[in-house]
């Protein structure tokens, strides 16, 4: 009869929930805009354990955070389902897969990174990286800049970034501080960012109107316990390390450099690459310039979160700074001291906070707040796309300061036009011919190997 829903299920097994986790987690190619596009379709379209507009409330809530929002996301989702348990699983399965193979990479980019086929390959891994982010930039865009207001929100956060330098943490700051007034004063054009109706009442949706999400309700004692309990996760193996290994130590100073990252890297992986990058080249001379889009390159072809590039950083910077030990333990430890650093606060955020966000459902200012914020990302992740494009397809760049403003200019002259060759054929194949993140990057690397080669 019209109006009546469709009963959902009463309750979701968790180990039916474990094993989507892991199918995720080994299959999750095509960085945040694929995982979320993966999980949207699974969680919410197929199996309905979740309402489209509280997976978006979530969603918005994760991009606001720093870390990688498709992790996190998955972890509250899994919180949603399950609790803590739930939480725990979604978000260790959604990394573990990717983390895996990022290490074997690593370890075969490490030791045979100086051979000629490896250089060869990653000349066109490099072109569909670029086109991989100019198709993110694309991706959220769509979702993001629903009129000219969000538009302008874009731009001015993409000149702030990329003409003044301005921290991203602050460009965040004043989106949010943009979306609250406007929610208030126009709700309609701020607060964007919205789910599509359903014909069905979905798992958790008819939990929580049944009475039985007491975990996802704001309680003060809990919150007091999960911020003791993870602070301690995050905070003593970095000293265990200090003590173990001496505060000079390449370990050391990867935990506290990742850990700053964890708190800074708003956004998630497209949005820090080119600090990190700056600082693990220039600030501790750990890689040489571009190889953080190797490291991108690699993050791109594993499942999982692209900020496993950040592994990636951490295992050089041990392998080449071994203190005594062995290369390849030295940067297993560098790999396992990042990744931890940079996951443990993930599941922080998640548990101390999604109680709280789940009371403020509905709330007509925080929807507008969190909308212009992912406009502002928008901008952001272009910042990301014209930074690639210089450095992939010009070789030469100098930096021109002029009014206060930081000016990359490109030598026109020193334009590779196979590598731009190469990346407007990927873009067009993601875009266009909407083929798979996996087959436009084995593509390109056979594709700039055979470039590589004749031009030697």
């Amino acid at each position: 009869m019209s109006g009546e829903t469709t009963p959902a299920p009463v309750a979701v097994p968790f180990g039916e929930a474990v094993r989507l986790w892991l199918r995720i987690g080994v299959t999750g190619f095509g960085g945040p805009a694929g995982q979320i596009a993966m999980m949207h379709r699974l969680v919410v379209e197929e199996r309905r354990w979740v309402s489209e507009s509280r997976f978006l409330h979530a969603l918005n809530y994760c991009m606001l955070l720093p870390g990688p929002e498709a992790q996190q996301l998955a972890t509250y989702l899994g919180w949603l389902l399950h609790r803590t348990k739930g939480g725990l699983a979604a978000g260790i399965l959604f990394v573990l897969p990717g983390a895996l193979f990022m290490w074997l990479l690593s370890v075969l980019y490490a030791g045979f990174g100086e051979v000629t086929v490896v250089q060869a390959a990653f000349f066109g891994i490099k072109a569909a990286v670029l086109a991989v982010v100019v198709e993110a930039v694309e991706r959220l865009g769509k979702r993001a800049v629903k009129n000219r207001v969000m538009g302008a929100l874009a731009v001015l956060a993409f000149v702030g970034i990329f003409l003044f330098d301005l921290p991203f943490p602050l460009i965040v700051l004043a989106a949010a501080a943009v979306g609250l007034i406007g929610g208030r004063l126009r709700p309609d054009l701020f607060a964007v960012i919205k789910g599509k109706a359903v014909p069905s009442e979905a798992v958790v949706d008819a939990a929580f109107r049944d009475g039985h999400m007491d975990h996802a309700k704001p309680h003060a004692g809990r919150a007091v316990k999960v911020l003791l309990v993870w602070s301690a996760l995050w905070v003593l193996p970095m000293a265990a390390l200090a003590l173990w290994f001496g505060t000079e130590s390449v370990f050391t100073r990867e935990a506290v450099f990742f850990s700053e990252m964890a708190v800074v890297t708003f956004g998630g992986a497209y949005a820090v690459l080119a600090y990190v990058a700056q600082q693990a080249v220039s600030g501790f001379g750990w890689l040489e310039p571009g190889e953080m889009l190797d490291g991108l390159g690699l993050a791109e072809t594993t499942p999982g979160p692209l900020i496993l590039v950040l592994q990636f950083v951490g295992f050089l910077a041990a392998w080449r700074n071994p203190g005594g030990l062995d290369p390849l333990l030295a940067g297993t430890i560098g790999a396992l001291v990042t990744t931890w650093m940079t996951f443990v606060p993930c599941f922080l955020w998640i548990f101390l906070g999604a109680p709280y966000i789940e009371s403020l459902r509905g709330n007509t200012q925080l929807s507008a707040a969190l909308s212009t914020i992912t406009a502002a990302v928008v901008g952001v992740v272009l910042n990301l796309a014209v930074w690639f494009s210089i450095h992939v397809l010009f070789a030469r760049v100098e930096e021109v300061r002029v009014a206060g403003m930081r000016l990359p200019v490109p030598d026109l002259a020193s334009l590779d036009v196979a590598a731009l060759a190469l990346a407007v054929a990927a873009l067009v194949a993601m875009i266009r011919y909407k083929l798979g993140m996996v087959t436009v990057l084995a593509a390109s690397a056979v594709l700039g190997g055979a470039i590589f080669f004749l031009r030697a």
